[in-house]
């Protein structure tokens, strides 16, 4: 039996929202750079991130967008719906260790085409690099995806 509920986009409600959750590690990582071929040394060279503004080691960003992508497809709307597209503005760096929420809220919906708009945030939930910068909470990606569903 799926764990999963299959909606259509008369279910949805404007104001919909759901989250996804994961502590990042540096396995995540590294497997994320060997599958998309990013291997930017500010992600994989720990002597090199010392150099740069980072001071150490950052979680890639595209990685931080792919749980946008779980809480979409897999809880709002979940399975039933295709991803269009997203804008995505990244404003804090992610380390190995920090355990971040995807959530998504839904503010649109354009019944042409049966597309929903969708507001994409990911927050630092706990942080292991304490730098004083970056409090509990801080928003580390925030955007908007348009979502088209099928039913």
């Amino acid at each position: 039996m799926a764990d999963y509920e299959i909606r259509t986009y008369d279910s949805i409600k404007v104001g919909e929202k759901a989250t996804f959750s994961k502590t990042v590690t540096q396995v995540d990582d590294a497997l994320f750079a060997g599958i998309s071929g990013d291997f930017n040394p500010v992600h994989i060279d720990e002597e090199y991130a010392k150099t740069t503004q980072f001071k150490t080691r950052i979680v890639h960003g595209a990685y931080t967008v792919g749980l946008i992508s779980a809480v979409i497809g897999m809880k709002l709307p979940g399975p039933g719906c295709i991803y269009g597209s997203q804008k995505v503005r990244f404003t804090a760096p992610v380390h190995f260790g920090d355990t971040l929420t995807a959530i998504a809220e839904v503010i649109e919906k354009k019944e042409k085409g049966k597309r929903l708009i969708i507001k994409t945030t990911v927050v630092k939930d706990s942080c292991v690099f304490d730098s004083g910068k970056f409090p509990k909470d801080t928003v580390v990606a925030e955007g908007e995806a348009t979502i088209f569903m099928m039913k």
